[in-house]
C-alpha cells in the first residue's frame, strides 16, 4: 500500500522525529484462555502482510511528499508472566518500547499471561502508521485471513517529480488566493494575527508529567439508556462525563474539548494512515448532556480546525520539520481530548477459539509529556460494553484516576468495572 502521506500523517511523523508530543496507538485485548504461541506467530505474519506492514520512505525529489511502501519487517512477539492486577502497568511498559515508522518495524505485538489464567495481547503501532480505527481494522483483517494489501501508486524519481509539481501548484494557487483574501478581509487579517501570536507558545495551563492511565468497562445498554433519558446521545454523554472528570475542584471556566472526526467515506485518500479532522466543543459546569449534544452538533456542522486565513495546509509539507512545528506547535491540543472510536469489528470476538473478554484502544504518550491537554479519553464499544480508556497528566496516580472516574460515572447512574 504505497501512498503519499497526508498533512495529518506528517504531523505525527514530526512528533516521532522529536517535534512535539510523541504518540503511539495501542490496542489491548483480553481473552478467557491461553492463546498459544503458534497462533500468535501466525498472527504476526498476517499483520506484516496487512495494513500495518509499511514504512515511510523519504522522497528522492525535494518538494515531493514522503510515501508509504510495503514492509514485512516485524518484531518477534514479546512474552511475559504478570500478576492479575498488573495488566495496565504491563501495557504501559509495552507502549514505551520503540517502534519506528521510517526504519521499521512500526508496530509490535506482545503477550502477557496473567496469574489466574487468560491472555492479554498488546498491539502497539506508531500513529504515523495507523489511527485507532485503522489499528482495529488491521487486526480484524489478519484474523479473517484477508489477502495481503496491494501496493498502490508508484515510487521513484518520476513519481516524486510529478507529486512535487502538483503539490507546488496547489500551494502556490492556494497561497495566492489567501493573500488576496487578506487584502480585502479584515477578519482574515485578524485570524492570521491571532494564529501567529499563539502559534507554538505554551498555554498557561501546560502540564509536564508522566501520564497516568485507567481503563473501565461500562454496560452499553445502560450507557445508551442514560444518554437517552438525559436528552443526549452516547457521544454527548461521553463528552459530559470526561469534562466532569477533567474539571478541577472549584473550576468554573468552560473546558475546551478537542474531538477527532473520522473522515473515512468523505473523499479522504484510502492510503493515508490518519483519516481525521478535529473540532472543538466548550463545556461549562452547568451544561447538561442535552446541552453538550447541541454544542457537539454545532461543532460538527462547522468547519474543522485547519490552517488560518485560507492558507493551504499543504504548505506544512513544503517546509522543514522545525518550521512546520514552529507554525503549528501541537495542533489539536485543548484542555481535554475525547476520541469516540465507535464499534470495534466483530472479528475480534475470538482468537484461537478463545473468547475476548475485554478490548481497549487508546493513544499513549511514552515518557514525560508536556501538554495543555490534561486528560485524553477514548471510547469504544465491543459486545455488551463500552470501554473508556483514560490518560491523565493531572492525576497523582492510577488509583486516584480510577476512583474519580468511578465517582463521576456513578453520578450519572453508571457502574464501571476497572481493568
Amino acid at each position: 500500500m504505497s501512498a503519499r502521506l497526508s498533512v495529518v500523517d506528517e504531523m505525527f511523523l514530526r512528533t516521532h522525529r522529536g517535534w512535539g508530543t510523541p504518540i503511539v496507538m495501542q490496542g489491548l485485548w483480553r481473552t478467557d484462555g491461553r492463546v498459544d504461541t503458534a497462533t500468535l506467530e501466525s498472527l504476526i505474519a498476517d499483520l506484516a502482510r496487512g495494513p500495518l506492514g509499511r514504512r515511510v520512505v523519504r522522497p528522492r525529489v525535494p518538494g515531493a511528499r514522503p510515501r508509504f511502501e510495503p514492509s514485512a519487517d516485524a518484531f518477534p512477539v514479546e512474552y511475559a508472566e504478570i500478576d492479575a492486577g498488573a495488566v495496565l502497568a504491563w501495557a504501559d511498559e509495552q507502549a514505551s518500547l520503540p517502534v519506528d515508522p521510517e526504519r521499521g518495524p512500526g508496530w509490535l505485538l506482545a503477550c502477557a499471561r496473567p496469574a489466574g489464567g487468560g491472555t492479554v495481547l498488546s498491539l502497539v503501532c506508531s500513529h504515523v502508521i495507523a489511527d485507532a480505527r485503522g489499528l482495529a481494522a488491521a487486526i480484524a483483517a489478519a484474523l479473517q485471513g484477508a489477502p495481503p494489501s496491494d501496493a498502490v501508486g508508484a515510487g521513484g524519481a518520476v513519481a516524486d517529480m510529478w507529486d512535487a509539481t502538483r503539490l507546488a501548484r496547489r500551494v502556490t494557487e492556494g497561497t495566492a488566493r489567501a493573500v488576496a483574501g487578506l487584502v480585502v478581509s479584515g477578519s482574515r487579517r485578524a485570524e492570521l494575527r491571532r494564529f501567529l501570536h499563539v502559534s507554538g507558545k505554551a498555554s498557561p495551563g501546560t502540564l509536564c508529567h508522566s501520564p497516568v492511565g485507567a481503563v473501565l468497562d461500562v454496560d452499553a445498554e445502560r450507557w445508551d439508556a442514560v444518554a437517552e433519558q438525559a436528552g443526549g446521545t452516547p457521544n454527548s454523554l461521553f463528552l459530559t462525563v470526561v469534562a466532569e472528570l477533567a474539571r478541577r475542584d472549584g473550576e468554573t471556566r468552560p473546558l475546551t474539548i478537542s474531538v477527532p472526526m473520522d473522515l473515512r467515506g468523505q473523499g479522504d485518500p484510502t492510503g493515508t494512515a490518519n483519516s481525521v479532522a478535529v473540532v472543538e466543543v466548550d463545556v461549562t459546569p452547568q451544561d447538561t448532556v442535552a446541552d453538550v449534544r447541541a454544542a457537539s452538533r454545532a461543532a460538527f456542522a462547522a468547519p474543522a480546525m485547519t490552517s488560518p486565513a485560507g492558507f493551504p495546509e499543504e504548505m506544512l509539507q513544503l517546509v522543514p520539520d522545525r518550521v512546520a512545528h514552529a507554525l503549528t506547535g501541537n495542533p489539536g491540543e485543548r484542555d481535554v481530548l475525547c476520541s469516540n472510536i465507535g464499534p470495534l469489528p466483530d472479528a475480534l470476538a475470538t482468537i484461537d477459539g478463545h473468547r475476548a473478554t475485554g478490548i481497549a484502544t487508546r493513544a499513549v504518550h511514552p515518557g514525560v509529556v508536556t501538554s495543555r491537554t490534561r486528560l485524553s479519553a477514548y471510547l469504544s464499544r465491543f459486545g455488551g460494553s463500552y470501554t473508556l480508556a483514560l490518560e491523565s497528566l493531572d492525576s497523582p496516580d492510577r488509583t486516584a484516576l480510577r476512583q474519580r472516574a468511578g465517582e463521576v460515572l456513578a453520578r450519572h447512574g453508571l457502574t464501571a468495572r476497572a481493568w
